[in-house]
């Protein structure tokens, strides 16, 4: 199996560690189980699916080699990650998604450049055209009206939020101290619920309610990740590869 690093957390002194594709396979988890009369454009559900399934596999080369960040001293995680293999890795990823499906391929290049829309970094503004260019001419593949394709857009940065809430915080944390991204709900709004927010919380270790519940049935999903000692991160390669995988089991219910 071959590791990487999504979310690095740390309590007392132990550093808990999430794969980018196991984040990626709980996200398709959640995709699946989106109720149909929600879903908006049935044509390319299969498509959408498969975009929510791969998104991150851009990462597979990354994860064979977790790196310290020597300003941080804690593994670098998605988010600090150096930004020219980060760069690389989304390219990669998108070129073998859209060389399966074109349009699963368009759904994940808008994913990845909307990261980049305020960027002023001259690479960053370099990706952020080039896959405008991708998603042009992906486009001339595919007959979908705009209200399907964000939908298709929209599911999949919610399902990838929703599976980084899981991760990113303790389990059974209080609302006002949950990772700030999380803490007023998701961005993303959907028609089903008049495009109101949706909002996760913590009922217990185990359980996150959520309001305006969108899956057809109680979800639990089980998440593999590793620890660490800070001790540990001298010999971080090692560490990781020899580390007994441990799995965080959550259920999400109505809110």
């Amino acid at each position: 199996m071959r590791w990487g690093v999504v979310v690095v957390t740390e309590k007392d002194g132990e550093i808990l560690l999430f794969e980018q594709h196991e984040h990626a396979r709980v996200c398709g988890e959640l995709a699946r189980l989106w109720r149909d009369d929600y879903f908006i454009g049935h044509k390319y559900k299969d498509s959408v699916i498969y975009a929510i399934d791969e998104h991150d596999n851009g990462w597979i080369e990354l994860d064979q080699y977790p790196l310290v960040n020597e300003e941080t001293k804690l593994p670098y995680s998605f988010v600090d990650y150096p930004l020219t293999p980060k760069l690389e890795a989304y390219v990669n990823g998108i070129n073998r998604i859209a060389e399966c499906d074109p349009y699963a391929g368009l759904i994940c290049s808008l994913h990845y450049a909307s990261f980049f829309e305020h960027y002023t970094n001259g690479r960053g503004q370099d990706f952020l055209c080039q896959e405008r260019r991708r998603q042009n001419k992906l486009r001339q593949y595919v007959s979908v009206n705009f209200a399907s394709l964000k939908f298709h857009y929209d599911l999949l940065q919610f399902c990838d939020n929703l599976s980084l809430y899981l991760c990113m915080n303790d389990p059974g944390v209080n609302k006002e101290e949950e990772f700030s991204w999380f803490r007023r709900g998701f961005s993303q709004v959907f028609p089903y619920n008049n495009h109101q927010k949706i909002i996760a919380h913590w009922l217990d270790r185990e359980t996150v309610s959520v309001t305006a519940f969108p899956f057809c049935r109680e979800v639990t999903v089980s998440l593999d990740y590793k620890t660490i000692r800070r001790s540990q991160l001298p010999s971080l390669q090692y560490q990781y590869e020899h580390s007994e995988v441990k799995q965080r089991v959550v259920t999400l219910v109505k809110g």
